[in-house]
């Protein structure tokens, strides 16, 4: 794969051939800029510089540096990227926090921190995979907040001439060290710079990212540069032209509706700067918002990065942490309870060491296969394709949007339970994308919609089955569905509350894109949603 440079060609991103392709990766969040959240905690340890002054306060100086060496091993290794690129994945995105890649006079670089890069992306290069490195916490910190390592909550990257001279020379040595790299596919220049509440630094943005493009080109002439938009990357009013000619634009997009309708500023954009669009952080909610959300960025072309690949207690990421015994300890210290002693603070601190081995993790393939809608997966009817009308879905009659989403479809997108006047696809990996409440699309004969699923190269035990949730609220209704362009059986549905109709028991089917589409005959359907399962022997209905 990596047989050249990946390039920006005008709205598409084409790898050393010249072929385009989607980057479809997951960040390593966590790694070398260890958030709070990940690790269950409190404000108190909510950035690497206040968990890294909790461990050293204690466990002390040596036994801290220990610890620090072990997690960064432990906490992404060979084995990781292996499953990461088995799952199907094609690159990752990589966090960098400039402050642990710095010696402790700040004026050379910790050859130990960079080695670990350099061993992640030979083992990428191993597997086929892509990197980005992502400067997620600039010098100063370039959002003041949590994320960047903020050391007083300020974006001091915008206050500060040395810290704005750093961050071009930690660009210039970044590109000098790996401008020959072909396994890396571009530079992330700044994590989501200065949300709305520093709006009055705005200005200074694209004057930096010109000054670090110009570092970076001196030395490298041929990495992708990824710039992202102002306010957690989701305010693009700064780019008013291209500053470089090999350009991708990202966004993040988390707890909000995934429909195209929320991506319009990116796609005018893209449209008047021809540049490739990348989301460059989504997640952290739960799986059914993952069947639509990536579904939405594969069918407008959308290069994509899901956060995060691993972090503590989690349902909603292929890999999971155990909590170890007796963390409580540790986070109640930090909101002012006892504080553990060392021999029982390293006991705990060394079983986190222990569980995050990829080998100890708890592995959650349903994450995994809902951002690549694949076996086993249910995908809520109201995420039909986004292609648009006469190829996503087919409608005789336009409706007046009653949820808010997906408005411009003009389809029959409505609750079916719950009291909601608009859609919510909340944050939260414990709550519903609309709470309790369900959506579901209304079809009536001769309407239709589809469903695009992908099933993985490697052995079928089986068959797999093709399940819909539906109901025909006004009596009777005729259904039928086509795989592939190839006829379903049609069904008749009973009037009244969903039931669950069994559309094929056991189909053969090859490795690769698949499409369901299915079309009301007669009467009114209300469809809720789709699931596809693999069957073994002995399983079929």
């Amino acid at each position: 794969m990596m047989n050249g440079f990946v390039k920006a060609r005008g709205t598409r991103v084409v790898n050393g051939k010249g072929e385009p392709f989607l980057l479809r990766g997951v960040g390593l969040g966590s790694w070398l800029l260890p958030e709070g959240y990940m690790w269950k905690m409190p404000p108190g340890g909510d950035r690497p510089r206040k968990i890294e002054a909790m461990i050293l306060d204690l466990i002390g100086p040596d036994r801290a540096r220990e610890f620090w060496i072990t997690y960064r091993n432990r906490y992404i290794s060979r084995d990781d990227i292996r499953q990461i690129a088995a799952e199907g994945f094609n690159s990752i995105r990589i966090p960098l926090n400039y402050r642990n890649m710095v010696t402790d006079d700040g004026e050379g670089f910790d050859e130990a921190v960079l080695a670990l890069v350099d061993r992640a992306i030979g083992w990428c290069r191993e597997n086929g995979l892509y990197v980005i490195l992502d400067l997620h916490g600039a010098p100063g910190g370039q959002t003041g907040a949590n994320i960047d390592d903020s050391p007083n909550d300020l974006p001091e990257l915008f206050t500060s001439e040395e810290n704005r001279r750093r961050t071009i020379e930690v660009w210039r040595f970044l590109a000098s060290r790996y401008r020959d790299e072909t396994c890396i596919a571009g530079y992330d220049l700044l994590n989501e710079p200065l949300p709305d509440h520093f709006a009055q630094y705005n200005s200074q943005v694209m004057p930096l990212y010109r000054d670090i493009i110009r570092a970076i080109r001196e030395v490298d002439p041929h990495h992708m540069i990824i710039l992202e938009g102002l306010h957690w990357a989701t305010d693009w009013s700064i780019f008013t032209d291209k500053p470089d000619d090999n350009l991708m634009l990202q966004f993040h997009k988390y707890w909000n509706n995934p429909d195209a309708e929320s991506l319009k500023p990116f796609l005018d954009k893209q449209a008047e700067l021809e540049a490739p669009l990348f989301m460059g952080e989504g997640g952290e909610n739960n799986i059914d918002w993952y069947t639509g959300a990536f579904r939405l960025f594969e069918d407008l072309e959308i290069s994509w990065n899901f956060w995060t690949w691993k972090k503590m207690d989690t349902t909603n990421s292929p890999c999971s942490i155990d909590i170890p015994r007796g963390w409580n300890e540790l986070t109640g210290y930090l909101e002012g309870g006892a504080k553990p002693g060392p021999g029982r603070s390293e006991a705990v601190l060394w079983q986190y060491l222990d569980n995050m081995e990829f080998r100890n993790c708890r592995y959650r393939p349903e994450v995994v296969n809902a951002l690549f809608r694949r076996p086993p997966v249910q995908i809520p009817a109201a995420f039909y394709n986004y292609q648009g009308g006469g190829k996503g879905f087919g409608i005789l009659r336009r409706r007046q949007s009653q949820t808010g989403f997906r408005s411009t479809d003009g389809t029959d997108i409505r609750f079916i339970t719950g009291n909601r006047e608009k859609a919510s696809f909340a944050h939260g990996e414990g709550q519903k994308w609309q709470d309790d409440e369900k959506l579901c699309v209304g079809l009536t004969s001769g309407e239709w919609l589809a469903w695009d699923f992908l099933i993985p190269v490697g052995p079928i035990p089986g068959g797999f089955s093709l399940t819909l949730s539906l109901s025909a609220p006004e009596g009777a209704g005729g259904v039928e569905a086509a795989l592939d362009g190839k006829p379903l059986e049609s069904c008749e549905v009973e009037g009244g509350g969903s039931r669950e109709l069994m559309l094929a028991p056991d189909l053969v089917l090859e490795p690769g894109p698949h499409r369901l589409v299915v079309k009301a005959v007669t009467g009114l359907l209300l469809l809720e949603w789709i699931e596809i399962t693999p069957v073994t022997k002995g399983e079929e209905a």
